[in-house]
């Protein structure tokens, strides 16, 4: 089926990327309760904010169908979207938990899981074009995040902008012209957390500073 059915979301049976595709079929055989397919963006499109991750987690976002729900990475993002009130309800790791994003959406630059949780370059470009269609479907869009490099770069390649002109670092934030403003933060993975590369601190400075540039505008 093709992928390109659907420019917002990619179809359930995506067959842009067949490492991927196959990826997908041997986890639906493997665990035919999970939800298996591209994980679809979350929140409202008349969000002021959007956080752009990598790809879905095989035990998380690709268990249960909902970006950053049922890994530790979403532990820590979703206590972070509550505190700076980005959020309302209680997440429980769960897409039926009732959590609803105020304000804010999320996505993934790749949107099915990954073997070892790395896409191929080949796999990130061909999904930036519901990337590009998720950015254009936000009127209200002013800020993002980007939670890692390579989200950085496909948030760059999506608005067509060159990556020369905006390096990625943690805690940076990037003007992109048209009243948005691009927030750079390490990925909240559980790897980057127990090596101490990214902080609970570290990563609520950053919303932080989202959560005060969108209170000014």
């Amino acid at each position: 089926m093709d992928g390109m059915s659907n420019l917002t979301e990619p179809v359930s049976d995506c067959d842009l990327c067949s490492r991927l595709a196959a990826f997908r079929s041997a986890n639906r055989l493997a665990k035919p309760g999970w939800h298996n397919a591209p994980v679809p963006s979350f929140g409202p499109e008349k969000a002021r904010l959007l956080i752009v991750g990598l790809a879905p987690g095989l035990k998380g976002a690709n268990r249960t169908g909902r970006p950053f729900t049922g890994d530790f990475a979403g532990d820590l993002l979703y206590g972070t979207l509550a505190k700076y009130k980005f959020s309302k309800g209680t997440y429980a790791a769960d897409a039926a938990d009732g959590l609803a994003l105020t304000g804010c959406r999320i996505t993934n630059a790749v949107r099915c899981v990954p073997p070892e949780n790395k896409p191929v370059p080949a796999e990130i470009k061909a999904c930036n074009r519901f990337l590009v269609t998720t950015i254009d479907r936000m009127p209200d869009l002013e800020a993002l995040v980007a939670l890692g490099r390579i989200a950085h770069d496909a948030v760059l390649t999506a608005l067509a902008l060159k990556k020369s002109q905006f390096k990625f670092a943690h805690g940076v934030k990037h003007d992109l012209g048209g009243g948005r403003l691009l927030f750079d933060s390490y990925h909240c993975s559980r790897y980057n957390t127990n090596t101490g590369v990214l902080t609970e601190a570290m990563f609520h400075q950053v919303f932080a500073a989202v959560r005060a540039h969108i209170d000014a505008a």
